[in-house]
Parts: structure tokens; sequence; C-alpha cells
């Protein structure tokens, strides 16, 4: 297969690099981002006038046809400069709706304006309770008039608080999960009542919105890789600092976060290798969450173990990953921070019981040290259902007796010999 870039897709990528190489610096874009609307509408008049607006859409609608494949190069060149212009909202999502439901006279009034760069519009799909279920739509629609009345909230509408055009889809008939019954509305922003949040990627407002779901807990992952020259300072200080704005942000919601760094085992690198990156990415997080005044005592830590690169020649032992994982967190974690929580990253069912269990015969440790396994306590159980309905006791039994078995490294009472029995 030939992975060269195109005449189009070339073109793409060297003048979205100029643009942000001579136009676009961190602090010019921040002040982008500082201003009134989030972002500005000079750059994106000129995201117009370069043509970027008109990538995904074909040349009858007043685009240049561009496919999959020239649109990825587009957002992975625009992504350099962390753009916050509003192309998912404008072009992907309102942009693309009208372009493949919208007639002729629509696609004049809306589209041809939002590829101009002239109309800027958004869409309202997401519902609090529907999660990722496009279908389960319970905001309403119903004749009045010579028009329609709309009935329901949407939440996490990306740049919603600028559009100037709202496409919302809206129940005409059936009832929520149908996939039928659903019509799209274009809705003037004026008519649409409307709360904006200004962090650049809507954390705030998710924050508030699963809160007031009943969420206790919000958890985000940065990954750390190791190899040869990686990871560098700057990875580990830009994920830190994700991980602390998300923390404090969580906290001021009413949230407990879990802030999850994860240094991954994939590579060859020694088990020395792997405590030396995973004591720099700790510090440097625990520093990034003072700085952002992080109620220690209000956070659960969800740190990898120090263990061997999956494929390095030589693998530490139980007792040698237990000492060097509590010796890099006593270096690193305060002790006002009261709970630790592994994650497997990888390990085998058995293997990362064994190293929780060893942790903990230890002794006390200033935290609590526990696990919030995935595929350690999930893979098991699946490869044992492979999904058939007459698998399901079988697997439950699996599932029942990896939990057991952590139940017990939880508190350095795990055995071996713990293997053999029946859950």
């Amino acid at each position: 297969m030939d992975f060269s870039l195109n005449e189009l897709q070339t073109m793409l990528a060297d003048s979205i690099s100029r643009f942000i190489d001579n136009e676009y610096d961190f602090d010019t874009r921040q002040s982008y981002a500082d201003s009134e609307r989030g972002f500005s509408d000079e750059v994106w008049s000129k995201f117009a006038d370069l043509g970027w607006t008109a990538v995904p859409f074909t040349e009858e609608d007043g685009g240049i046809g561009g496919g999959p494949a020239d649109l990825m190069v587009l957002m992975e060149n625009l992504a350099r400069g962390l753009v916050v212009e509003p192309y998912l909202a404008n072009i992907l999502l309102a942009g693309g709706i009208l372009a493949r439901t919208a007639d002729d006279a629509q696609k004049e009034r809306w589209l041809h304006p939002i590829i101009g760069g002239e109309l800027h519009a958004t869409l309202a799909f997401h519902e609090p309770q529907a999660r990722y279920d496009l279908a389960d739509v319970t905001t309403t629609a119903q004749a009045d008039g010579d028009g329609w009345r709309i009935s329901g909230s949407k939440g996490l509408v990306p740049n919603a608080a600028t559009a100037d055009l709202v496409i919302v889809p809206a129940r005409t008939a059936g009832d929520a999960g149908d996939p039928d019954g659903i019509t799209l509305f274009a809705v003037s922003a004026e008519q649409v009542e409307c709360q904006g949040y200004r962090t650049v990627d809507g954390l705030r407002a998710r924050v508030k919105e699963y809160r007031e779901l009943g969420a206790k807990f919000a958890k985000w992952r940065a990954v750390i890789n190791i190899g040869e020259g990686i990871p560098t300072y700057t990875c580990l200080e830009a994920n830190a600092h994700a991980l602390a704005r998300y923390a404090a942000l969580c906290q001021e919601g009413g949230l407990v976060p879990i802030v999850e760094p994860e240094v991954l085992l994939d590579g060859s690198h020694t088990v020395e290798r792997c405590q030396e990156v995973t004591e720099q990415t700790l510090k440097v997080t625990f520093t990034a969450l003072f700085l952002h005044r992080v109620h220690l005592e209000g956070m659960i830590l969800k740190p990898s173990m120090v263990v061997s690169g999956k494929d390095c020649p030589k693998q530490a032992g139980v007792e040698e990953v237990a000492e060097r994982t509590i010796q890099c967190l006593k270096r690193t974690v305060p002790g006002a921070v009261p709970g630790i929580a592994f994650l497997s990253g990888g390990q085998s069912a058995e293997r990362a019981t064994e190293h929780l269990n060893a942790m903990n015969a230890m002794g006390a440790h200033p935290w609590e040290v526990s696990f919030s396994y995935a595929r350690a306590l999930q893979d098991p159980a699946l490869k044992a259902w492979k999904g058939e309905a007459s698998n399901v006791a079988a697997a439950q039994k699996i599932f029942y007796h990896r939990a057991k078995c952590n139940s017990a490294a939880r508190s350095g009472k795990y055995t071996k010999a713990m293997e053999g029995r029946a859950a």
C-alpha cells in the first residue's frame, strides 16, 4: 500500500504547518482561547479563504471533494497548533449533517455560508440520559401553528455559546430509544436557552452534568511510554498539567478525581528504568497537583506498578516489583493521599494479584494500597464466556474467584493455593 501524501494532502499539510509556525504560536493561541468568544473570527475567516473549511464537502455543495484521508491530514496538522477555532462543531458536525440531509434550498441558506466562514453552527445531539445511544432522544417537537415547539434539554454542545444556528434532533414520533421518529430542526441560536462554559474542552460542563446525574468519582488517564529518549520532560509536564487541571475541576464540581498516570509496560526496558520514569512521572504530577491547589485528601491515585518491560529478557520477580513500587511511591506520593488503587496495565491476572499481595504483606503504608483492575479481573471471565449464553455461569464463577483473590491480596492474605480452589 502507498501511504505517501497526494497533491491535495501535501498542500493541506504544508499550508497548515506554515500557518501554525508563523501565525499561531502558543501565546497567540492562548489569547484567542481567553477572549470572549474563545476563538478568533479573523482566523476562522482565514480558514475559509484558504479552503480548509471546504475540504470534506463535495464540489456540488461548494467544497473541494476531499475524502477521509484528506480530512485526517487536515485535522492532524491543526492539532499541532491545538487550534481552538470550531472546526469540529461547524464543519464536521453541523456541516456534515446538513450535507447529508438538507435539500438544495437549505444548503444554499445554511451550508454554503458555513463553508464560507460566514455562519457558525453546531449540532446539539447529546442528551444527559443517553450516553452513547443516539436514538435515546427525549427532546420533543410538536406542531404549533405554522411552526414547531421544541421542548427538552441537550448537554455538551460544542461551541453552542457562539453559534448562530443550532441543529436539534427532536422526537416527533415514537418512544425514547426508537431510531425512527427523530426529526432534525435548524433553530436560530436566539431561540435557544444556552449556558456557556469557558473551558476549551468543556470539562467543567461535563463535571456539572454528571454530578447532577449522581456521579461521585471521575477518572482521567495519562499514558507515558518508555523508549529511546522518551518520555521527555515536556511530555511529563504536559500530562501532569492535564491531570491536575482535571482534578481541580472535579473537586470544584463535587467529584472525587481518580488521577491515573500510567507508565506503560510495553517495551524492553529494565525494571530500574521503569522505576526511574515512574518516579519522575509522579514527582511532576504531584507538583502540578500542588500548583493547581488540588486537595490531596480528596483524590485517589491510580498508578502503574514498577515492572520490567514486557519484552525485557530479565523480568523482575514478585518481591522486587513490590519493593521497588512501594519505594517509588514513598519517594513521591504524600501521605495525605488516602488511597492508591493500582491498575493492572497488561499484567496477567495472577501476577497482578501476586504483586498487590506482596506490597500489602510488607506492612502498613502511609496510604491504603488497593486495586482498580480491568483486564486482570475481566480477561479470564471473558475468555470463558466467549459471548455464549451457556457460558455465563462459568464466567461469573471465574470473575468472582478473581475478585475474591484480589480482595485477599488487598490485606496481604492471598496465597497461590487459592488459585486451585473452586470459587
